[in-house]
């Protein structure tokens, strides 16, 4: 069960940091998807490495893990975590036309990694824009959105299949 109140939120409105001291290191993971449409010939492009800025997918999956591990230099609340693990998956998608790129982020700690695996998927698809946008500036990123996370006090959650 959530709690009715919001946690980065003290009794006087003000904005806090969650104190994590008192729980556990638990392994923890979550998984993060979410969608770049583009033309068909833009992702054509993509897909034979033809790009003039270079491996538009290559460089986007560094990116996104690099993202993973500076969340909390982005999102102000978040703390900062020693992350284990970043995978940044991409698929063509010609029923788009599009990419869709999954992250996953793995952390023993005392807080989740839902918002690393959000930010790896975020800043993956916003540099496949940046290395795309010369073809074509009518891209869309999309329904980013949490796939599934496990571990912690709140358990599992699955929100949509891997499948």
């Amino acid at each position: 069960m959530m709690s009715p109140q919001l946690s980065h939120i003290d009794e006087h409105g003000n904005a806090r940091m969650v104190d994590v001291s008192a729980k556990p290191d638990t392994a923890r993971t979550a998984v993060a998807r979410g969608e770049i449409r583009m033309k068909p010939e833009t992702l054509a492009l993509i897909r034979a490495g033809q790009m003039k800025k270079g491996d538009v997918l290559t460089v986007a999956q560094i990116a996104g893990i690099q993202a993973a591990k500076r969340t909390s230099e982005l999102i102000p609340l978040c703390h900062p975590l020693p992350v284990t693990k970043v995978d940044i998956a991409f698929e063509f998608e010609d029923a788009l036309p599009g990419v869709i790129i999954t992250a996953t982020v793995k952390v023993t700690g005392k807080t989740g990694v839902e918002m690393e695996a959000l930010t790896a998927v975020s800043v993956a698809a916003l540099t496949i824009y940046d290395m795309a946008k010369a073809v074509e500036k009518t891209m869309h990123i999309e329904n980013i959105r949490l796939i599934e996370k496990h571990g912690g006090v709140s358990g599992d959650v699955v929100n949509e299949s891997l499948e």
